[in-house]
């Protein structure tokens, strides 16, 4: 019995991700919800009584997959440049894993942002901890002088974009390739780390 909720549990947070990410939170209905699932209304309900409920389990979801990596990254007493590194490798592995992820965002930012920033103050994610590291690797001669917060964009652009705009690049880039463009991805965070560390390290 276990099994079967936790399989009914998966089908539909699966279907939730598919009908928030075209319809957004204020557009999508629990019954359409329901039926990208595949039960019935009830069912679902009984799962999740709400939307919101049912969008903090998927982000609840995301932040558990991602969050403990990145902690133990950011609390290391590895150099910044391994961090950096290794916050590249974490989050491109989040995107392979939940493409779904930056349309998701994008679609709730602009319908309420102050809702996503409530969830993420919950989770405890605080990006400034690594900016200020970044900062005093800046003070001791080690990175070149950049903004702390201009380093940080540089760096989740050139992770998001790809994945953001990968009807774009399937087409335009890949023809319509689904290999070549799963070759690409895979290939991202090497180039993302190369570009990164070439363009901040000071070189003695």
């Amino acid at each position: 019995m276990e099994a079967k909720k936790d399989s009914t549990e998966d089908k539909i947070l699966e279907a939730a991700k598919t009908v928030f990410v075209n319809k957004g939170m204020e557009g999508a209905r629990m019954q359409e919800i329901a039926d990208e699932a595949g039960i019935n209304k009830a069912l679902l309900h009984y799962y999740f009584r709400s939307k919101e409920r049912l969008f903090e389990a998927i982000f609840a979801e995301i932040i558990k997959f991602a969050f403990p990596k990145i902690t133990r990254i950011v609390k290391s007493d590895d150099p910044i440049v391994t961090k950096i590194e290794q916050i590249i490798d974490a989050y491109i592995d989040l995107l392979i894993k939940h493409p779904f992820i930056p349309g998701f965002i994008m679609k709730e930012l602009n319908r309420d942002p102050s809702g996503l920033f409530k969830m993420i103050v919950k989770f405890g994610l605080n990006p400034q901890i690594i900016m200020d590291q970044a900062q005093k690797a800046m003070d001791r001669g080690e990175i070149i002088q950049i903004k702390p917060q201009h380093l940080g964009i540089n760096v989740v652009s050139m992770c998001v974009f790809p994945f953001a705009a990968r009807p774009i690049l399937s087409f335009v880039l890949f023809r319509d390739d689904p290999k070549a463009l799963e070759t690409f991805y895979a290939e991202r965070a090497d180039v993302i780390k190369k570009f990164v560390i070439d363009a901040i390290v000071i070189k003695k």
